[in-house]
């Protein structure tokens, strides 16, 4: 666990954070700033300040996008920083029922309860209980209206298996599925695999495997993100792979970062090994055997905090999807602006995350593209929802989903 005053110590308030904080951008106040809340961090570590109410809204009202850290000239780690300082509170807080936390739990803890629950989901889209539930106001006198509007469109796509290749020369690669992308994404986990297979890898699939860790890492519960990330580790040192690929970048971020809170070889060995997906697929170049079917469409890239600040792998989305012949590519508008998203944060302080998101929603309305682009499952649920609800039919779907439609038969 990071020392949270030898951390903060390092910020010397220069301010120069204060225009790339998203909540400070909407709401001009310092305490919503990093510069802010790290003031408020390091008077609570050193007992000079109690937990209140409102020191825990100020804390909680922090995206975690982490587009501080890349400006600081200091080098502040301000997301250990408020990762810590979330943990402390929440030891030091007597905390009522969280349903959020409840359906994190149901997701994440095991695989079979995440089967369950997509087919239970399924069969609520499939059989039109879902229509009769949006329609009767049922959802929002149970308080799910939310959570339940950032459900997509589920497709009846097989969990993925590993794929072998005969004859194959080619490192063997491992896919990452995660714990909501394994249920809400499938689409694009099963278009990864096609890439990949289509590329001449053998595709590992750990069974072992289990969620990230990063939405009990940021929500303060760092036990538990631990006990995940040592199953992790475990298992796809297990696999003896070449590269581990996520296609999520929230995961991938998290994977990333291992070695922070890990100790030994194996989590620095397992970092070393991954990918994300477009980042592997630009940097292991495709022969022209490979060509891509024109498509005539406007196109909006959206770049989520986790590739850009984290990551920093944002470039090689762009380079993938220049293949595609005729693409009309764009970048959204103030790309580097988080989207509100930020994992369990679109639950948590949805006042917040649907003002960050109307400025996505509005740039969209401008634009009118065919569909948007992102590579978080996260963002993608989010957009969807806003879109949904701002009554615009624009599809929102994984680059490698789009790469995998438009690559020609070989």
């Amino acid at each position: 666990m990071i020392d949270i005053l030898k951390a903060t110590d390092r910020c010397v308030m220069c301010g120069m954070c204060l225009p790339h904080c998203p909540t400070y951008g909407k709401n001009r106040n310092e305490a919503d700033s990093p510069r802010g809340r790290i003031a408020l961090i390091q008077a609570l570590s050193s007992g000079g300040l109690p937990t209140s109410d409102a020191l825990v809204s100020h804390l909680d009202g922090c995206l975690g996008c982490r587009a501080c850290e890349v400006v600081c000239p200091a080098g502040v780690p301000y997301g250990e920083i408020i990762d810590a300082a979330r943990a402390k509170l929440r030891r030091e807080r007597t905390r009522h029922i969280d349903l959020t936390q409840t359906l994190t739990d149901v997701i994440i803890k095991r695989r079979w309860s995440r089967r369950v629950l997509y087919w239970l989901l399924l069969a609520y889209q499939r059989f039109g209980i879902q229509k009769i539930m949006r329609s009767s106001g049922v959802l929002k006198f149970a308080g799910l209206e939310r959570v339940e509007s950032l459900l997509p469109e589920l497709e009846r796509a097989t969990e993925p298996q590993a794929r072998k290749q005969v004859g194959n020369v080619q490192p063997k690669v491992a896919l990452f599925t995660g714990c909501v992308a394994e249920n809400l994404d499938r689409t694009t986990l099963a278009a990864s695999q096609c890439l990949l297979t289509r590329l001449g890898y053998d595709v590992h699939v750990p069974s072992r495997q289990t969620c990230c860790g990063a939405l009990y890492q940021h929500d303060g519960i760092p036990g538990k993100a631990l006990g995940l990330m040592k199953r992790n580790v475990d298992a796809f040192d297990e696999s003896g792979v070449d590269a581990v690929i996520s296609t999520a970048t929230g995961c991938g971020a998290q994977l990333a970062e291992y070695p922070k809170y890990l100790d030994g070889d194996a989590p620095q060995h397992f970092a070393q090994r991954h990918k994300d997906i477009c980042q592997f697929l630009a940097e292991h170049g495709w022969s022209q055997d490979f060509q891509f079917k024109p498509l005539a469409a406007k196109v909006a890239l959206h770049t989520p905090c986790s590739l850009n600040y984290v990551l920093k792998q944002a470039q090689h989305t762009l380079k993938l999807l220049a293949r595609i012949p005729d693409i009309e590519l764009f970048e959204l508008h103030d790309n580097a602006r988080c989207c509100g998203a930020a994992g369990s944060y679109m639950l948590r302080q949805p006042q917040m995350a649907d003002e960050l998101l109307t400025d996505k929603i509005e740039d969209l309305k401008i634009a009118q593209p065919a569909m948007l682009v992102t590579s978080n499952i996260g963002c993608a649920l989010h957009i969807t929802a806003g879109l949904r609800r701002a009554g615009l039919k624009i599809r929102v779907v994984h680059p490698v989903v789009l790469l995998n439609e438009q690559l020609m038969d070989g």
